[in-house]
Parts: C-alpha cells; structure tokens; sequence
C-alpha cells in the first residue's frame, strides 16, 4: 500500500481529529475567568470545556457526512443548536440567581449578553472545527493544521464585541455635594438628606462622565441596562464602599438630558482615578443596548420599508 492509499483511506479519521483538536483549542482560547469571575473555576470552565468538546465534534464530524451524501447530518446539527440555545437558558438562570447576593446587580441586560456569548461561541467551536476538518480531507493534514490557525484568527475577530471607550470619551469628574444635592460634574444625581452619608460620600465618591461620540452612542448610553453594566464592573474591579441596607451609598449614573452625558458616581475602596478610567474603558457595549438611531432616519429618507 503506499502513502497516497494509506492517506485516502485514513483521510476522515485524520480530519475528524485535526477538527476536535482544532475546535476544542479555540474554545480553551476563548475560555477566560476574569474580573467578572465567571465561568468559575473549576467546575464552571470543566462544564463550557466538555461542551466544547461536542461542538467540536459536531463540527469536524459534519464534514465526512456531507462528503458521503449523508444528510441526517444536518438534523444532528439542529439538534446541537437547541442543545446550546439550553446553555443560553442555563447561564440566564444561573446569573439571575447568583445577581440577588450582588451589592451591585448586573441587570438583566448585562446577564442576557453573557447567556448570548457562551451560545455563540460553541457555534464559532463548531466552525473552526467543520474548517479544519473540510481541508484536511480535501487536501492534507498539513494544509488542515494552517486552516485551522487561520480559522482560530477568525474566531478572535468575533470572539468579543466593542468597548465603552469605542462609543465614549470617559473623563474624571468633580464629585460635589451642594446642600442635600449630589452633583458630578454639573450633572445632578440625587439627593442625600444623611449627613453622615454626605460625610462618606466626599471623602470617598469618585465621579467620571463619558461623553458620546455621536447620536446613535447618547441613546446606546441612555439604556438602563449599559448603565447598569457600567457601575457593576466599577464595583466588581474597584470595590465598593457600601453595606446591604445603604441607598444613599449605592452607584448610579444619571444622564445630562441636554447633551446626552452620562455621570457615573460610585465609591470605590480603590479610590484611583487611573484605574477607574481603565477598568470603564473595558466594560463590553452590550449588544442588547445597542441603537442606531441615524440608520432608522436614513432608511426613512431612502424610503425603505
């Protein structure tokens, strides 16, 4: 037998091993427990690993099924997707119950968008491995491997969506009490009757104010969910300086309804103006709080329906 009959006959099992390594190494890539810590570790990332592992499969397995003409593949691949939209449901509940012991909530928009990646990713799992696999049958596993690498670039393109910083200008602002009135900037955010909480509040309060960019970043950053993303990553990163049963002491941002600027007034236990910038120049633009006000008005002008 030579080479070439011994690489046609093993050509499927090579490329269905070229795409479960493949495609399970781009999921150890986008697996991360960070600042957010979720997954958690262990047993959070062994879950999204194993299911990992089947996205893979599913993706490199697809291949030969289509090679031989056998299309049930495809009602094992809908299946697959109602498998990972019960992930999505799964990581929902999971944050919504682990959000009422928080000082600081996600929200609920927040939760959903973390549900959202953990499903998309297994999909991207499922195309690096389908890509891998496809070219290693096609051609050789040397060409596969390069195809996978190429697919693993593509994966890191769409593995995380846009920043804060990419919709708005984050600036430190001046946290002023004037009377039972509380002001970042020159934006109002409550009232504080407590002077003891006045006390506490200019001491420790630290205020930025982002400014949008344009249009369509004043409405994204008016939605209560970004807010709400806004001051937990503060909080998570930076700390808080409050206790259950504390109003006056929770985070809030409030937008200045002339121009659209939001202020963001919180107190953190790591009362460094650098580090706050850094860490709001991370929080993730929620997809779910996207709006695009100036698409709406060009389609109208355009007459689209």
């Amino acid at each position: 037998m030579t080479h070439f009959d011994y690489y046609y006959d093993t050509r499927y099992t090579l490329g269905i091993c070229i795409g479960i390594a493949f495609g399970f190494i781009a999921r150890l890539l986008m697996m991360r427990t960070d600042y957010r810590q979720y997954p958690t570790y262990p047993h959070g990332k062994i879950i999204h690993l194993s299911l990992g592992v089947i996205a893979a499969s599913l993706g490199a397995v697809a291949v030969p099924s289509f090679l031989n003409k056998d299309y049930t593949a495809v009602t094992f691949l809908t299946l697959a997707a109602q498998q990972f939209r019960d992930v999505r449901n799964m990581e929902r509940q999971t944050l919504t119950k682990v959000d009422e012991s928080e000082l600081v909530k996600r929200g609920d928009a927040y939760i959903e968008g973390i549900a959202m990646v953990f499903e998309g990713r297994n999909y991207l799992v499922i195309f690096c491995a389908f890509i891998a696999s496809l070219i290693t049958i096609l051609t050789n596993g040397i060409f596969g491997a390069a195809a996978g690498l190429l697919s693993w670039f593509i994966v890191e393109r769409f593995k995380s969506g846009k920043h804060i910083t990419d919709i708005a200008k984050a600036s430190i602002a001046e946290v002023r009490v004037d009377g039972p009135d509380l002001y970042v900037d020159d934006i109002f955010i409550m009232n504080v009757g407590l002077e003891e909480s006045q006390d506490l509040i200019r001491k420790h309060g630290m205020g930025i104010v982002l400014t949008p960019v344009n249009r369509n970043a004043i409405v994204t950053l008016a939605h209560p969910g970004q807010r709400q993303a806004i001051l937990h990553d503060l909080s998570t990163m930076l700390g808080v300086y409050k206790d259950t049963g504390e109003p006056s002491l929770t985070p809030l941002a409030k937008l200045d309804m002339d121009d659209g600027r939001l202020g963001v007034f919180f107190l953190p236990l790591d009362n460094t103006p650098e580090t706050a910038l850094k860490v709001i120049a991370r929080v993730p633009m929620l997809e779910n709080a996207v709006r695009i006000p100036s698409e709406a008005k060009r389609k109208m002008k355009g007459g689209a329906a």
